[in-house]
């Protein structure tokens, strides 16, 4: 739907989403995007927005991002349909010639807005962008647009600014001749000035998933080779399967009909900002959005890994501070490196310490976000299942009331703190408890300025040495626990495995 000339085109999008995240995926849309017309389908999210692709594109909880093309309800076919019906049965229900020309003018418009994006105004660029541009750089810029309009310069200009202008004159003259050709052919979009090939020159590859009763019928070769032969035949596309202009994806289930074109290359789960991987960077973000985070907060990771989770949050959250806690020297040094690569050495530090007695004052803490490590790839030197009270117990202890935990954990692991929590509810109700709850957390700590100096002076590239035996403060505490209330619970997908992403928060209930 078209709006005024002040306001922007609403698009049809879709985006993929690992198996689990799709409720963040629509709170992200709808927070960030003021998206509307929102289908929530399994992996998947339909929206339209008017944002900028520049906007839509820094989306942190889906993996892919898509023009869509159609969605629509699922093909059915009797079993023992003619194939040469079922064949035209699907060829109708693929898109349209003029649909497909449509959304290639469209595609085109969006990919010319990100390679202004990627390249700071790139070669070519719409008339209104080089008017802002000359307006912003001055006289001199004013002039070379002029020159570039056709207009005559006076003869006693410098030589450098002729050069400059010889060579911004011929790249012009080059982007005319391309947009003469291009319109003769009918295949520019006027509005962008951005270049598709001639009509018949346009090359394309068609990615397919079939799926249900329709892949009794069809395999995904066959619906391939049906669409692409389709193509070909009433657009005089060609089929590239190496390098092709647009790529048509086709998705056919037994409960929808989806086709798209892919936006970007790269997967939007690609981080520009990350040097070393660790937890995928969707599942990262989505635990940082459930932990609460406000200005100034200082929030913490006591098993951080290459310190993914903060990474992310810091990326959302410009006026936080970080602190990543892990055992591991090899981790450090990774997360110490990623906190360079980010660029957030003035609001991150990454510290040596043990899970089992963290270096920091009681309630001192705004939110803990943390992925626990389980299984093989999560090996870690802890004993996440064996320590893992005495570790509830540390993050409870150093989390001021009202503060968030947020957790990740494996199915037997989740299993595992709420029994861990059960337990600490039952004995900080028992009456030996009830005096110890009245001293309100009466605790030893650390010094009252670590956290200060900590982060004014820096952690000597994350290898200080602190306490790593385990905490004396879990035996004076140990209604600490207790205080953890749990609030949601997310299954989302790790690839071969699935995790649980807990939120909790603690309470004064345990106090009173």
């Amino acid at each position: 739907m078209t709006g005024s000339s002040h306001e922007q085109t609403s698009v049809r999008y879709f985006c993929t989403a690992g198996n689990g995240m799709e409720t963040f995926l629509v709170d992200e849309v709808k927070r960030k995007l003021s998206a509307q017309h929102v289908i929530h389908l399994q992996g998947k999210v339909i929206f339209s927005s008017s944002a900028s692709i520049r906007s839509i594109i820094n989306l942190k909880s889906a993996e892919r991002l898509f023009l869509l093309l159609k969605h629509d309800t699922p093909l059915k076919l009797p079993a023992h349909m003619n194939r040469a019906k079922a064949v035209s049965l699907l060829q109708s229900k693929l898109i349209a010639q003029n649909e497909l020309s449509s959304a290639a003018m469209l595609w085109s418009r969006l990919q010319g807005e990100l390679k202004d994006r990627a390249t700071h105004g790139g070669e070519i660029q719409s008339p209104s962008v080089g008017a802002k541009r000359r307006r912003e750089n001055g006289g001199q810029s004013s002039a070379l647009g002029d020159k570039c309009d056709g207009e005559a310069r006076n003869s006693g200009q410098k030589s450098d600014e002729v050069r400059v202008v010889n060579e911004n004159e011929e790249r012009v003259d080059s982007k005319r001749k391309r947009l003469d050709f291009a319109h003769e052919n009918q295949c520019v979009d006027p509005q962008s000035e951005l270049l598709l090939p001639p009509v018949d020159q346009i090359s394309f590859r068609i990615s397919c998933k079939c799926s249900g009763s329709l892949a009794r019928h069809f395999s995904t070769q066959d619906v391939s080779k049906i669409l692409g032969a389709n193509l070909t035949t009433s657009l005089g596309w060609m089929v590239d399967l190496r390098n092709p202009h647009l790529e048509v994806n086709v998705n056919l289930t037994d409960d929808y009909c989806l086709l798209g074109i892919p936006l970007t290359k790269s997967p939007l789960a690609s981080r520009s900002y990350v040097k070393t991987t660790g937890l995928r960077s969707t599942v990262a973000w989505a635990m940082a959005s459930l932990a609460q985070i406000q200005p100034g907060s200082l929030v913490v990771d006591p098993m951080c890994g290459v310190g993914t989770i903060l990474i992310e949050a810091a990326q959302e959250h410009s006026d936080t501070y970080f602190l990543g806690i892990d055992i591991d020297n090899e981790q450090l040094i990774k997360a110490n490196g990623n906190v360079v690569y980010a660029h957030l050495e003035d609001r991150m530090e990454v510290l040596k310490a043990s899970s089992l007695g963290l270096p920091l004052n009681s309630a001192s803490v705004d939110a803990i976000v943390c992925d626990v490590p389980f299984g093989r790839k999560f090996g870690t030197k802890v004993d996440a299942a064996v320590n893992l009270p005495v570790i509830l117990s540390e993050m409870a202890r150093v989390l001021r009331v009202g503060g968030t935990l947020v957790l990740l954990l494996s199915p037997q692991l989740s299993h595992l703190v709420k029994k861990t929590l059960t337990q600490g509810d039952a004995k900080s109700n028992s009456p030996e408890e009830k005096e110890l709850q009245t001293e309100k957390q009466d605790c030893p700590s650390v010094a009252a300025s670590f956290t200060k100096q900590l982060f004014s002076q820096g952690c000597n590239n994350g290898t200080v040495s602190t306490r790593e035996a385990e905490s004396p403060y879990g035996q004076n505490c140990t209604n600490a626990v207790s205080c953890l209330k749990h609030e949601q619970s997310f299954r989302v997908s790790l690839g071969s495995i699935d995790g649980l992403i807990h939120k909790y928060v603690k309470s004064d209930l345990c106090f009173k």
